[in-house]
């Protein structure tokens, strides 16, 4: 049995929102080039000596209809994964849906989706860490509030319905995956942030920002939202079976909460609620320690970047300032798990939040679309080589409990997923109210 130790990991972007009134399909993995090099990729992230990896196939590629998959670049994907003994946190649902399905406001989406994960874990029963949906609050906002993807509508009540159709596509996938792989484990990963007052007149709106920033975590964990947020739910569409629904099904002893932290996280509210961004003010740890407040649960630093900049350094100095905010996060006393360089490659498009179609590239990544390394993904390098031994866990009792792909069929394996099966809330079960 090998002791994974600390997670450190990196991503493929797999972004598949749609633009231009779901005319064009933004789809990341394609723009930048990683349908034509995932064996070089994956190489990649072994020679950097990282071992975790967030992974998912293309949803609007694998999802072809109810009941209906398209597994041929998933299974060659996942095959090679599997043979590099590489451990995928596997992310099924990124920014978008397939084109049958239209978008986050239709009601049939989370049983349809819960159903896809379901085959997926059935396919892949080697695979034990998930993140079924990434980012349902950004997913949210920037498809049903701001008006930017897929939906593209601009109001409250879109909002809240596209929220919860996106949390209980999350929390239904989560029971279907356990019911396949009873000692899963759920990384989800959600943007950390938080609100600025610039002045006193600001200070209520700010407030009602920094409540709201909590909701997609609130209802995926059975967490009681606070009042004002409750009356937001309710005026704009949720029923009270449907926020029961969430109290009464969170498999949150199951999951770690990863948390995404960019310079962009922070923002400054005006006296008439317009925001734009603060710059990094509080940092990550603080922020940080805000969520794990809130949630109690074990933490991971699921995505951070940063453009290298034309000094060349700009990307290496904010690796090592994040580093430095996950030991300091680590210190303070919160059970930290893992780190992330998210993406292994650059992006595409990113600069306008994928709602321009312009091509431009992006230099986020640890290695150029070339795949050529950068210098911080050199850096990356050398921060695992130095601190995998010794830091952060330190003792067995906060290492998380994964099995390797190359373990899976091992006995122990076998009886670890026994026991969870006998000890699990739910095991097979259907989750309550689940209609």
């Amino acid at each position: 049995m090998a002791a994974p130790g600390f997670i450190f990991s990196t991503g493929i972007e797999n972004s598949i929102p749609t633009i231009s009134d779901g005319t064009i399909r933004v789809d990341e993995m394609e723009k930048c080039g990683h349908y034509s090099h995932w064996r070089t990729d994956f190489r990649l992230v072994s020679e950097l000596g990282i071992r975790f990896l967030r992974y998912g196939p293309p949803l609007h590629k694998t999802f072809r209809g109810p009941d209906l998959y398209d597994w041929s670049f998933s299974d060659d994907a996942f095959n090679e994964l599997r043979r590099l003994d590489l451990v995928p946190i596997v992310d099924l649902c990124h920014f978008g849906v397939p084109d049958w399905i239209g978008n986050f406001q239709n009601p049939d989406f989370p049983a349809l989706f819960a159903d896809y994960a379901y085959a997926f874990a059935g396919r892949y029963p080697w695979v034990q860490l998930y993140t079924p949906v990434n980012e349902m609050s950004i997913c949210a906002r920037f498809s049903a509030l701001y008006g930017w993807w897929n939906e593209q509508l601009r109001d409250d009540r879109s909002f809240v319905n596209a929220l919860k159709h996106i949390v209980k596509a999350n929390v239904l996938a989560m029971h279907k995956i356990i019911s396949a792989r009873p000692d899963a484990i759920f990384i989800q990963s959600e943007s950390t942030e938080y609100f600025h007052a610039e002045n006193p007149n600001a200070i209520r709106p700010a407030e009602i920002m920094n409540s709201r920033r909590y909701l997609s975590l609130d209802l995926n964990y059975g967490v009681r939202v606070d009042s004002e947020m409750y009356e937001l739910l309710m005026d704009n569409g949720m029923t009270r079976d449907e926020y029961h629904f969430f109290l009464n099904n969170s498999l949150k002893h199951h999951c770690i909460m990863g948390n995404d932290y960019y310079v962009t996280n922070e923002h400054r509210v005006a006296s008439d609620g317009a925001t734009c961004a603060s710059g990094e003010l509080f940092g990550y740890a603080i922020i940080t320690k805000q969520y794990y407040d809130r949630y109690r649960l074990p933490v991971m630093h699921t995505e951070t970047n940063l453009v290298q900049g034309p000094v060349g350094k700009e990307a290496v100095n904010w690796l090592w300032k994040e580093w430095a905010n996950v030991l300091r996060v680590r210190n303070d006393g919160v059970p930290i798990v893992g780190f992330t360089w998210y993406s292994l490659t650059d992006q595409v498009d990113w600069d306008s939040a994928l709602r321009e179609n312009n091509g431009n590239v992006n230099a986020l990544g640890l290695f150029d679309l070339e795949r050529n390394i950068r210098p911080v993904g050199t850096a990356y390098k050398t921060l695992i080589e130095s601190w995998r031994a010794i830091l952060p866990t330190q003792s067995v009792c906060l290492q998380v409990p994964v099995v390797l792909p190359s373990e899976h069929g091992d006995k122990w394996a076998l009886e670890k997923r026994i026991q969870a099966r006998q000890l699990g809330p739910s095991g097979a079960e259907a989750p309550k109210n689940a209609e």
